[in-house]
């Protein structure tokens, strides 16, 4: 694994943790990042996935059987504890197929089609700028015709209307993979003036939105506000890839495991946060400290409850390619 993606996964992680830890802190100001962990984690996957070999259904099933298998296992243990629970509006499809309880999981299921054509496409592949521009014009035609802006939603992650956002942060991951040589281990100093500026846009476009009625017709500029974030983000961690790669080992193998729970994660802290109320059981920074151990210690059981079970529908795909070619 490449090193600084090792640390925008651990990161992802960590900026979708904290945006849930309500009443951790001694001020909620401080539980933000959600949707900067978000587009972060669909930009590693358009990075990661960038070389598409194998057909379709043989790299979409095995996309499938990795997200699946956690999400099965962990919304069955939330259905034992009483966590879910089955409603008129909320049945086994809607648990268990779709959309499920976990928008990222529907939307990068979603996505993997498109993208994975994309990929496959030489002329698309070759001009995936144009793409971007693609996907942006459809949004704008989709935000003036038929969006509703007379309230702050367009980055709703219930909502469709955010999947152009995420598709845009695959697209961009995956140019990031196209020209690595331009960027990896390269001068800092530009990027991170970039992420500093676009951070402090992103939080101001999020207070304006969320106070100022009037300024909801103009909710698109967040969207903008956070590709560009996104673009020096990815840009600063590939330029310091090389000095993250001479940190102490250590610390390296913290990031990587987590980087490799980053799925479980996701999973698990939901009913950690909530459904135990840990947060209010424990002062700060206590109650930090004992929520993010509960996350990494449920999230690691998970993933060694759910591995064995992905491998072997792994080998069973790979049986079943054999037989059929």
């Amino acid at each position: 694994m490449i090193v600084f993606i090792s640390f925008l996964r651990a990161l992802a992680a960590a900026l979708i943790s904290n945006a849930h830890y309500i009443g951790v802190y001694p001020t909620n100001w401080l539980s933000h990042g959600g949707m900067i962990g978000n587009i972060l984690f669909f930009a590693v996957s358009g990075y990661c996935l960038y070389n598409v070999k194998t057909n379709f259904a043989k790299w979409y099933s095995r996309r499938f059987i990795k997200l699946y298998i956690p999400t099965f296992v962990i919304t069955i243990a939330y259905f034992l504890v009483g966590y879910f629970k089955l409603s008129e509006e909320q049945d086994i499809l809607y648990w268990f197929v779709y959309p499920t309880f976990y928008h990222f999981v529907s939307s990068i299921l979603l996505l993997y089609v498109p993208f994975y054509f994309v990929m496959k496409t030489e002329w698309m592949k070759k001009h995936l700028i144009h793409i971007m521009l693609v996907v942006a014009a459809v949004f704008g035609i989709v935000y003036i015709f038929a969006f509703d802006k007379s309230y702050y939603h367009v980055d709703d992650v219930t909502k469709p209307m955010v999947r152009f956002l995420f598709f845009e942060a695959m697209l961009m991951g995956a140019w990031f993979r196209q020209n690595d040589e331009k960027f990896r281990n390269k001068k800092a100093a530009f990027p991170l003036i970039g992420v500093v500026v676009f951070c402090m846009a992103h939080f101001a476009c999020k207070v304006a939105l969320s106070r100022i009625p009037q300024v909801s017709p103009f909710q698109f500029v967040n969207q903008i506000v956070l590709l560009l974030l996104l673009y020096f983000v990815f840009r600063l961690f590939s330029a310091l890839d090389g000095k993250l790669e001479k940190l102490p080992k250590p610390v390296l193998k913290a990031v990587e495991y987590v980087s490799k729970l980053t799925l479980e994660i996701y999973l698990v802290q939901h009913m950690l946060i909530e459904y135990l109320d840990l947060p209010h059981k424990f002062s700060f920074p206590v109650n930090w400290i004992v929520i993010t151990a509960s996350i990494i210690a449920v999230a690691t059981v998970l993933h060694f409850v759910t591995k064995p079970m992905i491998n072997a529908l792994f080998k069973l795909l790979e049986t079943n390619n054999d037989k059929t070619a």
